[in-house]
């Protein structure tokens, strides 16, 4: 085994989900560069290794050095100081200021930051508030660094390193050290096999109560990830044994302590006749039943709407809006206003927007106050495009209370109103409808109108489905597609994919709804760019970023979400200068994707923005979301990825002019009928599918969705008999 020592030049590839890179190494008293190969994560341009590993000759790229262990270091030699510098990783100085400072103090620049840093003011442009700002972000990544050296000996790189540090503070060592696995809990992205690998280190044996509880809560956390708020007991014990690798009986000792100090909740769950023994993490469980308790509550209080006369009112409102009403649509209407809860469900085309909006008209009438809600920013500026009123996000409706970390509206303060209508329902998870309902007075009257046969949410749970199959909340189907919507063949096609039946595919360029016929993933692959660059804008006057999206079902290959994101930013918005943080590449103007709520800067899964600024020295970049410029610092870039080519399920609630997506074999495992539907459905005037006849066959065959286990229906079906709410403190 050797050694060598440099700094990174670039990196030309990496895995963000092993931390497998290739990169360029300038080793120390060499000309070229050497590639490195291996298990390095988060490591940035300009940071000074040494590195352990072995020379291998591969026969496509040459000589590479295939990593086994690396040490971070502190750089000593001019070139490195600045290449550490310039790097970004110390706030506050960038390129320019970097090779100022090292041609001023040369090898004792660090010195001169670590002791004296009001030297630094000798720099021309260098000023008190920068001084301070290098000198506070020098003395906490000292800090930092200890933290850094003690997880770089359990493999955990430095950018978890900081999101340790930022929650656990001067404590974290001791923290890691006292329970390891507190990480897989708080630190997203650390899962339970890193944290176990840190017991193990630590003398923690593989039967101790800690780690197999701390499995278990693992395991059913994954679960509650993949859409779960529950798992019969005898599969969860096949998984649980399975991820901890010991006996099943110390994992049902275990597992029955949890359960008996109210942890975990274990009851039988009824579902299509067939009975199951279920366990649930607490608060979910506690969800759930609130839920039903929610529901009954504002079901069978009198609504603060006066009665009016419905069979007048239909014809009234067909004149005043223009339209000409279905008989199920009517039937939709004239249970909205009668009923106080509601649930109005339908596919494209069948009239839920023209319904929505009689609706409004009629209570608008009797009604003093009404608030149109949706779960994502992008579907409630949908939703008053529509209905020409203010329409909130769910969550803005809530008031997040950043000082509790919980919503201002609650059962304590509940919102003023009369009339709620809740727009693509189907993407409300457990925990938003649960916070939703108990801030919702009891003489309001509830709307939820939505998709039932889409995607479910992308949080655990399904609550449309769930309260539609309960037949315990009145619901009205549309089934007859709208006249205008007849001629549509993306709608007509989407409603032919939702019977499991084959569309009526097209190659005339003229149609709305268009397939291209191509085997070969590289084809696919040039043959988007070339769509998106070249033929949409000028044939279609389609804007690349604005006007067209495209959607994977698949992350990884050549036609996946990862790969596409990076040809089609590099197609569609070069640069010669990337920002690049664990293992992310980001420009100005950037097309980019939020992935986790983020309530303090009041951004939400799935919102789309673009990239407006990116600042090296201050490590901070701005991001355009609708009209909300965000701030974020580097270190908080694991929330945002790219957005040149999303997930169907993250553009879920989301339209565009235009929706181009590759559908192949390869993507066997994910080629499922409610993914296609939904896929079609979130083009409003054109969708191009690319890829084989084959793939959208089994796509459209295939029913057999990933079943979630939910407990909702069957907490419904029973709430008559619930007496009082199970209460969870601080939820």
């Amino acid at each position: 085994m050797e050694t060598i020592q440099g700094y990174i030049e670039y990196i030309t590839f990496f895995n963000p989900d092993n931390g497998f890179l290739v990169a360029k190494f300038q080793e120390k008293q060499k000309k070229d560069l050497t590639t490195v190969i291996g298990i390095m994560p988060s490591v940035q341009p300009g940071e000074a290794l040494s590195i352990e590993g072995d020379w291998k000759n591969h026969p496509h790229f040459g000589n590479q050095f295939e990593i086994k262990s690396f040490i971070v270091e502190i750089p000593s030699d001019i070139v490195g100081i600045q290449k550490y510098l310039e790097s970004g990783l110390v706030k506050g100085i960038g390129p320019v200021y970097a090779e100022k400072i090292v041609k001023k103090f040369k090898e004792k620049t660090l010195d001169i930051i670590d002791e004296n840093a009001n030297r630094l003011l000798e720099i021309e442009g260098i000023g008190p508030k920068r001084v301070e700002m290098i000198s506070k972000n020098w003395n906490d990544q000292k800090i930092i660094r200890q933290v850094i050296i003690f997880l770089r000996t359990h493999a955990i790189s430095a950018a978890y390193a900081q999101k340790i540090y930022k929650i656990y503070g001067n404590a974290s060592i001791d923290k890691v050290k006292e329970n390891p696995y507190i990480l897989a809990k708080d630190i997203t992205g650390i899962g339970f096999k890193i944290a176990d690998n840190i017991a193990e280190k630590l003398g923690i044996e593989k039967t101790s109560p800690l780690r197999i509880a701390s499995g278990l809560e693992y395991v059913l956390f994954e679960l509650t990830s993949a859409g779960h708020t529950c798992y019969p007991i005898d599969t969860f014990l096949s998984i649980a044994q399975k991820t901890l690798e010991v006996d099943v009986d110390i994992i049902q000792k275990t597992l029955n302590g949890l359960i008996l100090n109210g942890q975990i909740i274990k009851e039988p769950l009824e579902k299509n006749s067939e009975t199951k023994e279920c366990i649930w993490l607490r608060s979910l469980y506690t969800f759930e039943q609130n839920i039903a308790k929610e529901l009954n509550r504002i079901k069978n209080e009198k609504s603060s709407i006066r009665e009016i006369n419905i069979e007048k009112a239909l014809p009234w409102v067909e004149k005043k809006l223009n339209i000409e009403l279905a008989k199920n649509q009517k039937e939709a209407i004239k249970k909205s206003v009668e009923k106080k809860i509601h649930i109005i469900t339908g596919g494209p085309g069948t009239g839920k927007s023209t319904i929505t909006n009689a609706i409004l008209t009629i209570l608008d009438e009797v009604t003093n106050t009404i608030f149109l809600c949706a779960p994502t920013g992008r579907a409630a500026k949908r939703l008053s495009q529509i209905t020409h009123k203010k329409a909130f996000t769910i969550h803005s409706l809530l008031e997040f209370d950043f000082g509790s970390g919980g919503f201002k509206r609650n059962e304590n303060s509940p919102l003023k109103c009369d009339l709620i209508i809740i727009d693509e329902a189907s993407m409300i998870d457990t925990l938003l409808l649960y916070h939703l309902l108990k801030a919702i007075p009891s003489d309001a009257k509830v709307i939820f109108v939505g998709d039932v046969d889409q995607l479910p949410s992308v949080g655990a749970g399904c609550t449309l489905k769930d309260m539609i199959a309960s037949e315990e909340v009145p619901y009205t189907r549309l089934t007859d597609i709208y006249r205008q919507a007849k001629d549509s063949k993306i709608i007509s096609n989407a409603h032919m994919i939702n019977k499991g039946e084959f569309p009526e595919i097209k190659t005339d360029k003229d149609s709305d709804f268009r397939f291209i016929f191509l085997e070969d993933l590289e084809e696919i692959e040039k043959k988007i760019l070339y769509l998106v660059e070249k033929e949409l804008p000028k044939k279609r006057g389609l804007h690349p970023l604005n006007d067209i999206q495209v959607i994977s079902p698949m992350k990884r290959g050549i036609v996946g979400i990862e790969n596409l994101n990076l040809v089609l930013q590099n197609t569609l918005n070069p640069s010669s200068k990337p920002l690049l943080r664990a293992g992310k590449r980001f420009h100005v103007k950037d097309k980019v994707m939020q992935i986790r709520n983020n309530y303090n800067k009041n951004v939400y899964n799935g919102d789309i923005g673009q990239i407006l600024r990116i600042d090296v020295i201050d490590q901070s970049l701005d991001i355009l979301f609708d009209e909300n410029v965000v701030s974020y610092d580097f270190s908080e870039l694991d929330e945002v990825v790219l957005a040149y080519c999303v997930s169907v399920h993250k553009y879920q609630g989301s339209e565009c002019p235009c929706i181009v997506m590759p559908i192949h074999t390869t993507h066997f495992k994910l080629l499922q009928k409610n993914l296609l539907y939904t896929a079609v459905t979130r083009g409003k005037k054109l969708v191009i599918l690319i890829g084989t006849t084959k793939a959208i066959g089994i796509a459209v065959k295939n029913d057999d969705v990933l079943k979630r286990y939910t407990g909702l229906e069957s907490a419904i079906k029973n709430m008559k008999t619930k007496a009082q709410e199970i209460s969870l403190p601080g939820l």
